[in-house]
Parts: structure tokens; C-alpha cells; sequence
């Protein structure tokens, strides 16, 4: 390190340039298209993770899709956020560094290992979004959804950033030699700024109301139980539930070879792989079909151990030694002792029937209900299949519809639904008092913006942390968040232009010195060539 480099000049050449000294290359072009490579990237592994952020709400169902393509349960949505975490980190770090740079007037010449690292980056976002468009396209819609719930605050950040910014991108506009590059560097900026200052006139969110229209708290559903914090669809989970203050349990159905009816959500290939432990007591055996196995065979696998050993929602360390223990000894249960449960509590009982209905599942179903002796009107009727045949044998039980289409052709007055429905079609179902639940909600945010749509239900994993939101995360009269970021705007404006003409007069003021030195020179040179001449 030379006397003339200070500590911070020093760090920030070895962190981006990898460089002891400062380097002798200075083509600036191919410099300048690598620092907008590292922006570029830097700006995409944000974007990525937000996505893959938003996704968390539905984190046991990637891990579940993967555990169907791969055999092999992992949590591997928090592989892929530490992986997205140290590369999005790597990348908005080594962009700091580039800026600070910049500030010194320093050679910008990114080393080439960080140019593999930043491919590498990108690859994995390319790679992640290809997934996503697979697999699980609903996500995209999430992340629309997710807009009216962040996308004001986000708008603020935006403004703060590109107000930080804006000092770097005035400098290289005055220094740009070029009319074509300042005019590129001009366009690009405004453009930018003004997508920004104006984006808040689309920016819709039923959360944008008055405190006195806000609609009543969303009642909550048991998924499976209460899956985070026993093992789904066990006696445990449901029971747990119960202290959430859930005002129905959401189940699987499946009957068994002699026709009981029993708790199970996987079907078909990996058939109780994933929640029991089948291959130790059948081990030289694969079933693909719920009817393989007798109602007795069923008692003897522990439906409890794996909850343990996954740990699929992180949560086990938070569990008592007694609820450790309980869940251990977890078996699977029949569908006849649920409802004898929710005939205790006056639960009512929501459920899909998984089983093709080549041998009257449906009869079955029906007869092990009413043989229960549950109040009908605690039955939640979600199985399209034999609907008409269910209405006529117990028209008491509750008709649920999956789709706006069918609940519409049905005249019903239920709707259960993914929650990525529309605020406008929800606001439309709630005004023709259609009872609106979706499904699956975990996130607090998602609750929140669920909530001041107005719907009636949510079925979530995580009942145990929604039961304790007294409010949504954010309320906001439409006129004050008009002020608001109006107000936002005009301060980063005037700043902008403050900089912009301090930039301007520092410019100007280098410009006039440089001509006066120039002229000082020439003088100089003038007066030494005149004394040459006497002499």
C-alpha cells in the first residue's frame, strides 16, 4: 500500500479488483459494462429473493412437490434461501464496493473470479425461475398479490434508493465526453425516476381503507390440524388446533381394503412414504393405493417419528418434552375419531375424498358420519363426486364448491378456493353473502391483506400465530397514503436537483479552471519564448 492510498481506497481496489496496486488497465468501456453487469445482477438477486420470500407462505408444499420428483424429504426451500441469501448478499456487496469506487475514482476492473461468481448467480436465478414456471406457476400470482400488500412501502424504498443513487449517476452524466452518452445516461434516469414517482397510481391494495370499515377477523381452519406444531392429520395436530380456537378441521379422506375411513393427505406413488414409517414394517412392499393395507395394518405404523426427524416447519426445538414423547407415539387416525372430536368441541369438519369412487367411497363416507352422530350442519361437503346423490340422503350438511363457476351453477353459498383469488371477485362474493374460505394462508402479510379483503376464512398451518393478530399488519386511509407519498416524491426531487446543480456549478467550475490554467500556460510559454528571442 503507497503512501497516497488511504485504508478504505486500498480495501475496496483488493475486494473488487483483487489488485495490491492500482491497475494499468484503463479501458473504461468494457469497465463500465461490467459495473452495469454487477448492477444488473444485484438487482435481479434482490427481485429473486423477494420471490423465493414470498414463496415461504407455501413452503410445505415445495417441499412436498419435491419430495414427489425426488423421493427424498429435505427442506429444500431452505437450502434454496441460503444458497439465494450468501449469493444476493455476494452480489450487493461486491455492488457497494463498485460504488465506492466510483466515489474514489478508482479503475473500475472487476476480477475475474467475481465475473464467474456473478454468472454462476445468475444461473441460479435463470435456474430457480424455470422451476417456479414449471412447477409452480401460482406463485407468480402470489407475487402479484404480494404488491398490494408491500407494494406502497417498497415505493418508499425505491424513492430512498434512487435518491442515494442519483449523486453517482449525476457525476457520470457531467464527466460523460460525449452528447450521445450524456443523453443515454439523461433518458435512462429520468425514465426510470418516473416510473417510480408515479407507480403509486397503480398501486391498489384493499388495505387502503379506513379503520372503521375494516372488515371482521377471518376465522381460522386447521390444516390438517396444526401441522407446525404436530404431526399432520394426527389426533395430536387436531387437538392442538382446538387451542388456536379453529372453527373447522380441514382433512383427507381415504378408506382402507375393508372400507374404513381413515386420515391420510399422500396418495398413489409414495404412498405413506413421506409420514410413516412403512418400509421398516413392510420393507420388501410399495403401495401405490390406500385399499392395500386393512384397517389393522394401518394401526401399526407410527405416524409421529417423522415429524421429528424432518422437522419440516422448523419447529420441533419449541416443543415440550411431553408434546415430543406425544408425538412420537403418533398413529394414523380414523375418520370416525375425528368427528367424534369435533362433535366435542361443535368443530365443524372440512375434507377432500382422495379415492376413486369405483366402490361406493361415498356411501361409505356418508354412513360413517351419520353413524358418528354429528350435528350434519358441522359437515363441510367439499367431494364433487355424488354430490346430487349427498344432498338428497342428508340435505343438513353443507354444500362446498371449489370454483365460483360450480358454487354459481350450484346457487351455493360456500366457496373454498386458493387463496390467490381476486380482491375484486372476493369483494363480489362477500357482497352476495357467499362464505369465502382460502387456502393455504400462512404468512402474517397474507392474513393481513386476506383480511381487509373481507374474506370469511382462512385454512392455514399456522394457526397458532394468526390467532394472536389482533389487527393487519397495516392500515391506511387512501388519502393519507396519497399525501404520503407525494410528499416522499417532491422531497427527492428537490433534493436530486440540488445535487444536480451542485454537480453542475462544480463542473462548470473545473471547466473555467482548466481554461484558465490553459491560459496561464500558454502565457507562460509566450513570455519564455519572448525572452529566448532577446537573448
Amino acid at each position: 500500500m503507497t503512501q497516497n492510498d488511504s485504508c478504505c481506497r486500498f480495501l475496496s481496489r483488493v475486494i473488487y479488483s483483487c489488485h495490491w496496486e492500482q491497475s494499468s488497465d484503463n479501458n473504461s468501456k468494457r469497465a463500465c459494462c461490467w459495473f452495469l453487469f454487477v448492477a444488473l445482477v444485484s438487482l435481479l438477486s434482490l427481485c429473486w429473493m423477494y420471490i423465493w420470500y414470498i414463496a415461504s407462505n407455501d413452503q410445505d408444499e415445495v417441499n412436498w412437490n419435491a419430495f414427489t420428483k425426488l423421493n427424498l424429504w429435505v427442506n429444500w426451500f431452505v437450502v434454496v434461501m441460503i444458497i439465494s441469501a450468501l449469493l444476493t448478499s455476494y452480489c450487493v456487496l461486491l455492488l457497494l464496493f463498485a460504488l465506492i469506487q466510483l466515489a474514489l475514482q478508482e479503475p473500475l476492473d472487476l476480477h475475474w473470479l467475481h465475473k464467474i461468481l456473478l454468472f454462476l448467480d445468475v444461473l441460479v436465478i435463470v435456474s430457480g425461475v424455470t422451476v417456479i414456471t414449471k412447477f409452480g406457476r401460482k406463485e407468480w400470482s402470489t407475487v402479484l398479490l404480494s404488491m398490494q400488500a408491500a407494494g406502497p412501502f417498497l415505493q418508499f424504498g425505491a424513492v430512498g434508493a434512487l435518491t442515494v443513487l442519483s449523486p453517482f449517476v449525476l457525476r457520470g452524466f457531467h464527466m460523460a465526453d460525449k452528447k450521445w452518452s450524456k443523453l443515454l445516461i439523461a433518458v435512462v434516469f429520468l425514465t426510470v425516476s418516473a416510473v417510480i414517482f408515479l407507480c403509486p397510481l397503480y398501486i391498489q391494495s384493499p388495505c387502503l381503507i379506513e379503520k372503521h370499515n375494516l372488515p371482521e377477523k377471518p376465522k381460522l381452519i386447521g390444516h390438517r390440524g396444526a401441522p407446525m406444531l404436530a404431526p399432520e392429520n394426527t389426533m395430536m395436530s387436531f387437538n392442538k388446533s382446538i387451542a388456536c380456537g379453529v372453527t373447522a378441521f380441514e382433512t383427507d379422506v381415504q378408506l382402507s381394503k375393508d372400507r374404513i375411513p381413515f386420515l391420510m393427505h399422500d396418495k398413489n406413488s409414495g404412498f405413506l412414504l413421506r409420514t410413516t414409517d412403512v418400509k421398516e414394517k413392510f420393507p420388501n412392499q410399495n403401495f401405490n393405493s390406500s385399499t392395500s393395507l386393512t384397517w389393522d395394518e394401518y394401526q401399526t405404523l407410527n405416524a409421529g417419528e417423522w415429524f421429528l426427524k424432518a422437522d419440516p416447519f422448523r419447529s420441533v426445538s419449541k416443543l415440550s418434552e411431553e408434546d415430543v414423547e406425544t408425538a412420537r407415539n403418533q398413529t394414523i387416525p380414523s375418520l370416525h375419531q375425528l368427528l367424534i372430536l369435533a362433535k366435542q368441541h361443535n368443530i365443524s369438519v372440512l375434507f377432500d375424498l382422495y379415492n376413486p369412487d369405483e366402490e361406493n367411497d361415498t356411501e361409505d363416507i356418508v354412513n360413517t358420519i351419520l353413524n358418528s352422530g354429528i350435528n350434519p350442519r358441522l359437515v363441510l361437503w367439499l367431494p364433487p363426486k355424488k354430490r346430487e346423490f349427498v344432498k338428497k340422503t342428508v340435505p343438513g350438511f353443507i354444500q362446498v364448491y371449489s370454483n365460483s363457476e360450480n358454487l354459481q351453477e350450484n346457487k351455493g353459498n360456500y366457496l373454498n378456493a386458493p387463496y390467490n383469488l381476486s380482491m375484486e371477485k372476493i369483494r363480489e362474493l362477500r357482497g352476495m353473502n357467499v362464505t369465502v374460505n382460502l387456502w393455504v394462508v400462512n404468512e402474517p402479510w397474507l392474513f393481513s391483506l386476506l383480511w381487509c379483503a373481507g374474506v370469511s376464512s382462512v385454512t392455514t398451518n399456522s394457526c397458532h400465530i394468526l390467532k394472536k393478530m389482533d389487527k393487519p399488519h397495516w392500515v391506511m386511509a387512501l388519502q393519507t397514503y396519497n399525501i404520503a407519498w407525494i410528499s416522499v416524491n417532491i422531497v427527492a426531487i428537490v433534493l436530486m436537483t440540488g445535487l444536480y446543480m451542485f454537480h453542475w456549478k462544480r463542473h462548470c467550475f473545473r471547466h473555467r479552471t482548466g481554461i484558465q490554467n490553459q491560459r496561464d500556460n500558454t502565457s507562460v510559454l509566450h513570455d519564455r519564448e519572448q525572452v529566448s528571442l532577446l537573448l
